[in-house]
């Protein structure tokens, strides 16, 4: 297993009216955050604030290339970023006890926070396609480059783990600095992840490794 710290490339915020960040994504160009009343875009070259839509996001949140999804209890809300209005609903796996989402293959994966599972569920329907089981709590997923990293904070200790998608065996893991914690996560398809940080109402960027071979 292949094992490091953290390199925190940035944080943005506090931000005004924020005091909790739970779900991350990344549209490509802003970074949306929830924070529990209201959805949050930002952008991550400034970290301005740049926009907000008010619905509940109470954990993950994820982009499917043209629309938002959005944990909201025992729900998941699917959202048209640009005018804020809710087009679809489906039932979360967890019932409530859901923390992350990502979209990926297709198909939205649900980290099931005290139950240490991530699910991948139909977008549509909420049907579970399958589970993958994990030994720390979960609190954001993201995948990149067929590789599926999730985050865990227990106690003091958090970490973005990245683990087999059959198995569920921890492959690396990425130790935060202690004090801090991740509460949501996504990367941006390359050098970086996003990582809510709770309670700091902040948003941080580490640097994701990079194990390409030197050419």
């Amino acid at each position: 297993m292949i094992r490091s710290a953290a390199e925190i490339l940035h944080e943005y915020g506090p931000f005004p009216g924020v005091e909790d960040v739970h779900g991350v994504t990344f549209d490509g160009r802003r970074v949306w955050f929830a924070s529990g009343d209201r959805l949050n875009a930002m952008d991550p070259a400034s970290g301005q604030a740049l926009r907000s839509i008010d619905v509940v996001a109470h954990a993950g949140t994820a982009f499917d290339g043209q629309h938002l999804f959005q944990l909201a209890e025992d729900r998941i809300k699917k959202i048209d970023p640009e005018t804020g209005r809710v087009l679809a609903t489906i039932p979360a796996p967890g019932g409530g006890g859901d923390s992350g989402l990502a979209w990926a293959e297709g198909t939205l994966w649900v980290g099931q926070y005290r139950d240490r599972k991530i699910h991948q569920i139909d977008p549509e329907t909420g049907a579970i396609l399958r589970t993958i089981e994990t030994n720390r709590f979960v609190t954001g997923v993201t995948w990149v480059e067929g590789e599926l990293w999730h985050g865990t904070w227990e106690g003091d200790e958090s970490e973005l783990r990245r683990i087999d998608p059959r198995t569920g065996k921890v492959l690396e893991r990425i130790e935060m600095p202690p004090g801090v914690g991740v509460s949501g996560l996504e990367s941006d398809g390359g050098g970086r992840f996003f990582c809510g940080s709770g309670r700091s109402g902040k948003v941080m960027a580490v640097r994701r490794p990079d194990r390409r071979p030197p050419r």
